[in-house]
Parts: structure tokens; sequence; C-alpha cells
């Protein structure tokens, strides 16, 4: 999934120019392993990358540009978000 988590990385940073690529990364990764483990905790069977790929970027269309105040609500996001040692 790499050349697909790189096109998510750089679709998030085109909506929030603020985040470093190292963190737009580390919230993708957080995005879809959230997504995964939802959908197998409602009881649903994995559907491969290419579902999780779907809703991350789905995501990233509808909160991207307010990713900070979506990560707010969430201290794994905001941890990410507030450590200044990540660039």
């Amino acid at each position: 999934m790499s050349e697909e988590r790189q096109a998510l990385i750089e679709k998030l940073r085109l909506k929030d120019p603020a985040l470093s690529e190292e963190k737009a990364g580390m919230l993708i990764d957080l995005l879809r392993e959230d997504f995964e483990a939802t959908y197998a905790k409602a009881g649903y069977e994995y559907q491969g990358e290419e579902m999780s790929k779907r809703i991350v970027e789905q995501w990233i269309d509808n909160y991207g540009d307010r990713i900070s105040e979506v990560a707010a609500m969430n201290e794994k996001y905001a941890a990410i978000l507030k450590n200044d040692d990540i660039h």
C-alpha cells in the first residue's frame, strides 16, 4: 500500500498544508487502523486494503481541511499534532 499511502498523504497535505509529511503519514495510518478495527468489532469481514483506502480517502475529502479540529477530539490524533518532535 506504499504508493497508495503516499497518495493519501499528499491528498491530506493538500487539504492541510501545515501538516508535515511525517505527521500526515501517521494520521493516515491511524485512520486506516481505526477504520479496520471498528469494522472488525462490528462483526464485518475484512474487505481488504482497497476498502480501507476508500474510507480514508472519503474522510480526507470530508475532514482533511479540518483535521486539527477532528483530531482534537481523539487523544491519539491530538498527540501526533501536538508533538513538536515530529515535523
